[in-house]
């Protein structure tokens, strides 16, 4: 099949699949939207009844959760949380097109050196560079969520602790509070003051948020609203144990900055030797651009220092991640 031919076929499935996603999104935040306003008119008629067991929902997913639709799950192929788009720091419509874009800029670099197999590669590099950007501001949402948590915990112990109700303290802890947690919390008050129970409105918030730290805190509001008990003490002893993993994730980090410069000297080590080279013996390292067993040499040598990057860095992660 010719180049050109084959360019054509290529361009034109990842813009169908492009167009299929938009589509997908568009139709399943219509049927989102259709299933909030039936959910909220259930809730109007059917007022809130006294519990009469101890449910705990923020650790129990529920049937929507267990089953994916194909949009959510079209969209997880690109790392893209759609319960998370309002929080993402750039749209999604720009996010792929950027990504789609970068990827076929490496596709065109790599074009002279591996032929027509670097088409193969440009829907997967568009996928990991999507899982990459959207990946990252993700884990900048989370963190932030977790660093804000204690703060929000002891303004709510405050005002407990003077006499106000549960939802006046949320109230209370949410006009102050930073962002993205303000939003989070804004979200649960309303849906409380609409008329949702209290512990499907905490559930729900650790669900979005997808935290451990969360889900406790649900628990905790879930427990006392059903039972009763000291909640002051329990999300003081809460804030404390977020405040040390905090700390600790922090500590981590520090000592770690040693290995990571190492990494970053591992990396560029390469490049440099490559260029000393290639000022005192052009015709050399020549013979790599030149020839079709250079350009083998080349991307195999790319793809081993892409794999050891890879490796490096979810090493990091996993040592130093709080969620």
């Amino acid at each position: 099949m010719r180049p050109d031919v084959l360019f054509w076929l290529l361009f034109t499935s990842c813009v169908s699949l492009f167009g299929l996603f938009i589509s997908a999104y568009l139709v399943n935040k219509a049927q989102k939207a259709g299933d909030q306003r039936k959910a909220r008119l259930l809730s109007v008629s059917h007022p809130k009844k006294p519990a009469r067991t101890v449910h705990i929902s923020a650790f129990t997913p529920t049937r929507r959760s267990r089953s994916r639709s194909l949009t959510s799950t079209g969209a997880m192929i690109f790392g893209l949380d759609l319960q998370q788009v309002g929080h993402y720091r750039l749209p999604w419509w720009i996010v792929l097109p950027a990504t789609l874009g970068a990827a076929k800029l490496a596709q065109l670099a790599a074009h002279g050196l591996v032929g027509n197999a670097s088409y193969l590669a440009l829907l997967a590099a568009w996928v990991i560079l999507s899982r990459q950007v959207f990946g990252w501001m993700e884990k900048r949402r989370k963190r932030k969520a977790v660093v804000q948590l204690p703060d929000i915990l002891d303004q709510i112990v405050r005002a407990v602790r003077v006499g106000m109700p549960v939802l006046e303290a949320l109230r209370v802890a949410t006009r102050d509070a930073p962002e993205p947690s303000r939003t989070e919390f804004v979200k649960l008050v309303d849906q409380v003051s609409f008329g949702t129970p209290l512990e499907d409105a905490v559930a729900a918030m650790a669900q979005r948020c997808n935290l451990p730290e969360y889900s406790f805190f649900a628990t905790a509001l879930s427990l006392q609203n059903q039972t009763g008990g000291a909640l002051g003490e329990t999300l003081l002893n809460l804030a404390d144990v977020v405040r040390k993993r905090v700390a600790i994730a922090e500590k981590g980090k520090a000592l770690s900055s040693e290995a990571k410069a190492t990494a970053i000297v591992l990396t560029a080590l390469p490049f440099m030797a490559g260029l000393i080279l290639w000022i005192m013996n052009p015709h050399y390292m020549g013979l790599l651009f030149d020839e079709p067993l250079g350009h083998k040499m080349l991307a195999a040598a790319g793809i081993s220092l892409g794999l050891g990057l890879l490796t490096i860095r979810m090493m990091f992660q996993r040592a130093l991640s709080l969620t």
